[in-house]
């Protein structure tokens, strides 16, 4: 809990929900409980939002009530801490996040170090709450053995948080949070103290399993749902899938995209990418220009928003990259295809599309990296297995081994 940064910046929250439809009483509400946190935070010995939230059950006992004060101190906790803002579409619960508060005051430096030096770097405030929160539970795994300090770090306890009864209990992505904080912070420390954690760290292959992919027949029956008139999907989800199979962008991009990224006159998409925070431009293709424009101009509601693809309920906020996976449902669900429980239905199985529809076309690994926009052209190689007409060129002959009579061609 920041109290002087939600002193600082909570008008900003009160103004987007007066702006944005919400009623007074509710209004009312989220204010007094800031006021409140504000208060009483430093006279109580507040830590964390769970300490705001646990006044509340002192007092009370109605389960709806405690169920508001969840939904507003949870909001709260989300727009101080990542900069979120409420969503009607979602109950926002306390953040678990009070690993932190358990932690001894060198290694909370060590991750105030990382989160205040990352943000002024430009990382994406949702990769340095993942990162910093691994390192929390990290940090706190060796505390909770007696290890309060760097110094008193070894590498037998940095191989227990790590491996079980021989067993591995963390993942490669979970190491590679880790050791980007520690990273991070290796000026802050004299005599390489994370340098000596880092070079603790158990070294773990990254597993990539087969991406699934989207055959001939469910492309064609995507299409035909994603251009048919009499279709019961709405214009808002016909653009949104087309722009996803035609042009391959990230859901968070597709989500993003504003009325100014795009060019009507020139029949351009310009952006820059939120990932990775490189510019892209792209072509404009007919289908997906006009999908676009029929949602504008018939469906898509009034609004001060800039971005494209607003929510169908007020207040008629932008859509979150998260939301496009429903949206990815419904057309698979129209289609009919994908229907089994563990079938990939998001929006990335439409960028795969893209590439190893490229690929099997024959245009060259650096080409589809700049299309996708790709940092590095090797990132295209997670698409190789489902390129076949190229796969196929690769395949040994068996003419050379015989076989027995009871097997047949």
């Amino acid at each position: 809990m920041d109290v002087q940064n939600l002193q600082k910046n909570y008008p900003q929250l009160i103004s987007y929900l007066e702006g944005n439809d919400y009623s007074k009483l509710y209004v009312t509400r989220f204010n007094r409980d800031i006021q409140r946190i504000l208060h009483q935070a430093k006279l109580k010995g507040w830590k964390s939002y769970t300490d705001a939230y646990l006044a509340y059950v002192e007092i009370s006992n109605s389960s709806s009530y405690l169920r508001e004060k969840r939904t507003i101190i949870g909001a709260i906790e989300k727009f101080e801490i990542l900069g979120l803002y409420p969503n009607r579409c979602q109950r926002h619960q306390i953040l678990r996040n009070s690993s932190y508060d358990l932690l001894s005051t060198e290694f909370k430096s060590l991750i105030d170090f990382y989160c205040e030096s990352e943000k002024n770097k430009g990382k994406k405030t949702t990769t340095i709450y993942t990162e910093s929160h691994n390192a929390t539970t990290f940090l706190l795994a060796l505390h909770q053995k007696g290890m309060d300090s760097f110094n008193k770090i070894t590498e037998s306890a940095v191989l227990e948080v790590f491996f079980q009864n021989g067993r591995l209990r963390r993942s490669y992505s979970y190491k590679k949070n880790v050791a980007a904080v520690f990273k991070a912070c290796i000026s802050l420390f004299p005599k390489e103290i994370c340098r000596r954690i880092l070079s603790y760290l158990p070294v773990l292959r990254e597993k990539r399993k087969n991406i699934q992919y989207l055959g001939h027949d469910e492309v064609s029956r995507i299409k035909a749902v994603l251009t048919d008139k009499n279709s019961l999907i709405a214009l808002r989800d016909k653009a949104i899938g087309l722009l996803a199979l035609y042009t391959g962008l990230r859901s968070c991009d597709i989500a993003g995209l504003t009325l100014a990224e795009i060019d009507w006159a020139n029949d351009r998409i310009h952006i820059r990418q939120q990932k990775t925070d490189i510019p892209l431009e792209m072509p404009l293709t007919a289908t997906v220009g006009n999908a676009i424009y029929e949602y504008l101009m018939l469906e898509r509601p009034r609004s001060r928003h800039q971005e494209i693809f607003l929510s169908q309920s007020i207040p008629y906020t932008r859509l979150q990259a998260k939301s496009l996976t429903n949206v990815a449902k419904k057309i698979m669900m129209a289609a009919k295809i994908r229907t089994k429980s563990g079938d990939r239905k998001g929006f990335h199985i439409f960028r795969h599309y893209v590439a190893t529809t490229l690929l099997g076309n024959g245009v060259s690994q650096p080409v589809i990296s700049r299309i996708l926009g790709h940092t590095s052209p090797d990132s295209v190689n997670a698409y190789l297995s489902a390129d076949f007409p190229h796969l196929k060129e690769c395949a040994l002959s068996v003419e050379c081994f015989p076989l027995r009579k009871e097997v047949s061609l």
